[in-house]
Formats: structure tokens, sequence, C-alpha cells
């Protein structure tokens, strides 16, 4: 199926390839070869040329005529994203950017896990991109400093944990010390050129890096903010942001505290067949020694991710999806970090890259328990992150450019990924008790963020069971540790992860609710003629959207 462009599709474009223009980053992610060795502008200037360009955007689109279905999802997608963006703009959201996995300095490293390593002369256009992080850094900084001066400060307690992290990351075992033997080893004829480059240009990303560290504890640290919580105003604009809806925030914080409860009932009763007489801890303690369910070491858990997703992928095709051909192929990766996140990126626009799951595991974390983790990799591979996002890149003859690649809206695509999760237990694949249980203890997990992250930011007083008036930190790791069956220092890495990242949590669970509800209401709709699977491929078809704007391209 082709699709003749419009004039709408033009706007998103024109606007998608400028936005391009403005990030040689997303160029990285999108699999781009121009402007490789540079960096994005991350000063409050460079915030400011991305604004302008938003709002050129924006006054042009009530102008541009509407001539089907697909244009009319466009232009309500640029007025909810572009319209957003110039809100936290406004109100200097943009600015702020200190937390423990999703930061700038974060986004500098992260970039090298998405550039090619093939050949030398991949590897000397890593070096010239390393002797940029200088810069990168230092506008990073001034960023930061604005964002102060704005009244948007950030939490003393992230400003900790991301001048811990980084610290790591240059380390003599860490990401960057580490990139000349990596080189070596992708490319043992490296010349002498190349990689007297590359030591040069690690010993300055390392020299920035530990300078940010400094910045962070002696210079920003003492303006940040004591308090972790940012308030409900503050909240409203990071919930939208990540959800594309509004919510009721103390009717969907009750909602959380009842969906923990139903999850640790329906966990109950599987433990009670597992291991008769234990309590639902102590059978998870029980599986997690258990030689059935254990790996050793994180090679072995990388080649189990891989052949369950393969399995996964040939299991569903043709029968719950069609899978495109280029979106058959997935790799499971280990991240060259150790922060404790498990995450996903998108294949290049010409599946030249595939489409990679990544676990950033722990240095602590030598065994793993995969009853626990295949509800992970539906999530991040398929039917989850690998297949929704794989399947809009595919899209090429029906999306334009910033359909397929310029929108990411974690309540559609997260909830997505946790409908995926309950949707292969639906179809039969969870058979195995203790897997069940550990897709169960994954939306558990969803269903605590919901209580934590809008509790504290929003100050809603926690459940009985916490015993305190207001959260804190350490009351909320325990009410975690209370719910989820998770390595201590993941955990903790979860934890603060809410803390210092407003309103993305929740969307997980929020945006599954929302999946689950057009599902059912659709079905209500269709009656006997409902087919789940071209459900399926019609929400696949639209690519990310904010769910307002899904709920109204697919029940319209």
């Amino acid at each position: 199926m082709t699709r003749t462009p419009t004039a709408m599709d033009a706007l998103a474009e024109r606007y998608f390839e400028a936005s391009v223009e403005l990030s040689p980053l997303w160029m990285t992610s999108l699999g781009r070869s121009t402007r490789q060795d540079e960096y994005d502008d991350l000063s409050p200037e460079g915030l400011a040329a991305q604004q302008r360009l938003v709002d050129a955007t924006l006054a042009e689109v009530d102008n541009v005529p509407v001539a089907d279905a697909t244009d009319a999802v466009t232009a309500s997608a640029l007025r909810e994203r572009l319209g957003l963006a110039a809100q936290r703009h406004q109100a200097g959201e943009d600015l702020a950017d200190i937390n423990n996995i999703a930061s700038g300095l974060h986004a500098i490293r992260e970039t090298y896990d998405l550039m090619p390593m093939a050949t030398d002369a991949d590897w000397n256009t890593i070096a010239r991109r390393l002797t940029a992080v200088p810069k990168a850094v230092a506008q990073w900084f001034q960023t930061q400093l604005a964002g102060i001066d704005a009244g948007v400060l950030p939490a003393v307690r992230q400003v900790d944990t991301l001048a811990d992290q980084a610290e790591g990351w240059i380390g003599d075992n860490g990401f960057f010390a580490e990139l000349p033997a990596r080189a070596q080893a992708a490319v043992p004829t490296l010349s002498a050129t190349t990689r007297d480059a590359l030591v040069a240009g690690v010993a300055e990303a390392r020299q920035a890096y530990a300078g940010a560290v400094r910045a962070l504890r002696e210079q920003l640290r003492p303006l940040a903010s004591p308090e972790d919580g940012i308030g409900e105003q503050r909240y409203a604009l990071a919930s939208r942001s990540f959800l594309g809806t509004e919510v009721d925030f103390a009717q969907t914080y009750r909602w959380g505290i009842e969906q923990v409860a139903e999850l640790e009932a329906r966990q109950a009763e599987i433990c009670a067949k597992l291991r008769p007489g234990m309590t639902v801890a102590q059978t998870k303690q029980s599986l997690d020694q258990d030689p059935a369910y254990l790996l050793y070491g994180a090679d072995a858990m990388q080649q189990w991710m891989q052949t369950r997703a393969d399995e996964a992928i040939a299991n569903l095709d043709g029968v719950h999806f069609d899978i495109p051909e280029p979106v058959k192929r997935i790799e499971c990766m280990i991240a060259p970090t150790h922060d404790g996140g498990i995450y996903y990126t998108e294949p290049s626009d010409d599946f030249s890259r595939p489409g990679r799951m990544w676990w950033s595991v722990p240095q602590s974390q030598t065994q793993f328990a995969t009853w626990r983790e295949l509800t992970t990799v539906h999530h991040e591979g398929v039917p989850g992150h690998h297949l929704q996002l794989g399947q809009t890149v595919y899209n090429k003859d029906l999306l334009n450019s910033w359909r397929r690649g310029g929108i990411w809206v974690s309540g559609h695509g997260e909830g997505w990924a946790l409908y995926a999760e309950q949707l292969m237990a639906d179809l039969g694949f969870l058979d195995d008790p203790a897997m069940m249980l550990g897709m169960l203890d994954g939306q558990a997990l969803r269903a605590t963020r919901v209580v934590i992250d809008m509790g504290l930011h929003c100050g809603f007083t926690p459940p009985p069971e916490v015993g305190a008036s207001h959260w804190t930190f350490e009351n909320a790791l325990a009410y975690f540790n209370a719910h989820v069956a998770m390595d201590a220092d993941v955990a903790r890495f979860e934890v603060m992860r809410y803390f210092g990242w407003p309103g993305q949590a929740p969307s997980y669970k929020i945006g599954q609710k929302v999946w689950t509800d057009l599902r059912d209401q659709t079905r209500q709709t269709q009656g006997a003629a409902f087919d789940l699977k071209a459900f399926h491929a019609k929400a696949l078809s639209l690519g990310a959207l904010g769910l307002d704007t899904l709920r109204e391209a697919m029940l319209g």
C-alpha cells in the first residue's frame, strides 16, 4: 500500500528535517552518516533555536489543508506535541536536565552505543566526536545554571547521583577508558593514526566529564533543592509530556494503590501452587535459587535473551501479527555501562542497524533469574518496542518522516510494551507458572511506580503500610522492595529514577490502561466482527502518538 504525500506531510517533513539538522545526536539515532563527529548545541541558545522552529511550525498548521484521515492525525499530533513543547519552554522546564537515567550527560555518552564500529574509518569518526565532548558538556552545564536562574531547581539527590554515575564512566575501568581496547578488538588492523586519535579523544572526554563531576558537586550542588518532589503544578506539565493527555492525579494515585493490591493477590494465588506454604517473597527467593531458572554471567544472559526474542518473533509472525521481514531481526546486547537499566534502540531508517535490546548490567550482578526476565524480553522485543518501533520505521509508504521518526510519547510506547507483556500471557505463551509470576511481578513494578512517583511529586499521603505522613527516599525504597522482587542495586536505581524523572514512570501503567480500554471499546463497538490482529495492525500503522490523538485515531 502506498499513499500520495500531501501538503500536511510536506509541513511535517520540513519540520522533521529542520529538527534533525539541529541535532547530530538525532542523526546518529536515525542511522545517518553526516555530522557524526559533532554534538547538538546543548546551550540555552540551542534550545531557543529549537523553540523558534516549533513556533514557526505551529503557526503554519492551521493554514494547511487536511486531505485525509492520515492528515487529520498528523495535524492533531503536531498541535499536541509542539504546543506542549512551547509550554515547557515558556516554563523553563526544557532547561532542567539532571537525573539518573536521561540527562544530557547520559545522551553525550550513549550516542557511542549507536555509532558504527566496524572499520578504521568508523573509529576515526568516534575519535573526532570525542574531541567535541568538552564543548557539549560545557554547553549542557550552562543550561543547568540557566535553569536554576529561572527557578527550575534540580534536587540535591539527583545531582549527587549523576555525579557518581559520571565518575564511574571515566574511571580506569569505565566506558571511556575501555574504548581503545574495544576498537582494537573490533578492528585488529586499526591504524596507528586512528588509535592515537582515539586515545587522545578519550583523554579529552574523560577530562571534560571529570570537570563536570567537580562542577556538579562544587558549583551546582549548593544551588540545588533539598526537596525531591516538584509539586503538582510542575508535575502536570511533566505528566502531559509523557502521556499526551491529562489525568486526575488523586484518582490515578488511588487506582495505582488498588492495582498493587490486585496484582499481589494474583501473585499469591500462583505462589500457593508453586511453593505451597511459602509467602510470595519466599517463593520469589526460592525461584531466584532454582537451577531451572538460573543463568551465570552476562554472556549467558545475552544468549538467552536473543533466543527468547527470536522465539517470540517466530511464534507470533503470521498468526497474531504480520511482522515485516526487516523487523524479524533484533540484536540483544549487553550495554557497555553498568547503571542497571534495560532499554531498546530502534533500527536505522534503512535497517542496516537493527533494533537492539540493551541491558546495562550492574558490576555486582553475575547471576540472573530467567523467571522474571522473560516478560522483559517481550516488553523490549516482540510484541513490545521492537515490533512497535520497527513497524513504524518500516511504514515509509504510509507515514511522513516526522510521524515515523520524530515522535516518542512514553504513555503510547511504554504503554504498548506493557500491554504486550500482558498480551503474551493472554495468548498462552506464559504457561510456566513461574514465568507468569515474573510477568505479574513486572506489572506490579509498574503499578508501584504510579504510587511512588505520583505520591512523591504531588505530595499525596503514602499508603498506611508505609507508616509515614510523607514520602522519603528511604520509605519509598522500602515500599518498592515490599512489592517488587529485584536486585538491590537495580531497585535503588529504579526508585532514584522516579525521584528524578517526574511523570515518566507512571506513563507505563497509565498507557497500558489506555491501550486495553481502546481494545475493549473497539471490541464492544464491532461485536462479532472484532479481529484482534486487525486491531493491532491498525494501531501499529499509526506510529507513536499522544494518547488523546491515539484515541481520536482509533475510535474516530
